[in-house]
């Protein structure tokens, strides 16, 4: 059976029909297209399919698309506005911070929650707040390098 949901994800309304299982990731992916949310474990442990829904970072692999009807959601492609990248994008880019690139969308979100919410962190707060997205690559060295900048671009 398919249940008709209506969500606004970057700004676009969509009136989509779901079945009960369906994640909000597949949503995401295999509906809207939306690919920069990656999939990864499936299970909530990795982050990479993180997004912000209703203003807060979730792991959209554990939320079920019917959980999202009437919900404002913001994936990594709707952070760039007018052709100009948000400028975590574009501190993660200048400060290395992307190496493979699987965990950087995730990594990316749930940095922008967590700088809306917290404006002035500590070191220990950068990496509580990622704490819930893995990367293989990096050594997390360089995203946290990145979100600082980010922060202290925000305060000057």
């Amino acid at each position: 059976m398919k249940y008709k949901i209506k969500l606004e994800v970057n700004g676009q309304t969509h009136e989509v029909y779901v079945g009960s299982a369906m994640t909000l990731l597949d949503l995401l992916r295999d509906v809207l297209g939306l690919t920069g949310t990656n999939r990864g474990c499936s299970t909530g442990d990795c982050g990479a399919c993180t997004i912000i829904m209703n203003g807060d970072a979730v792991n959209s692999c554990l939320v079920l698309a019917l959980d999202a009807d009437g919900a404002k959601i913001t994936t990594i492609e709707g952070l760039a506005q007018q052709n100009e990248l948000d400028p975590l994008q574009q501190a993660f880019i200048d400060e290395g911070a992307v190496q493979c690139g699987f965990c950087t969308p995730g990594m990316i979100m749930v940095a922008k929650d967590f700088l809306e919410k917290f404006p002035e962190p500590t070191d220990d707060d950068y990496k509580s707040a990622i704490s819930g997205n893995l990367c293989r690559c990096t050594g997390y060295v360089k995203i946290v390098k990145a979100i600082k900048k980010v922060a202290k671009s925000a305060k000057e």
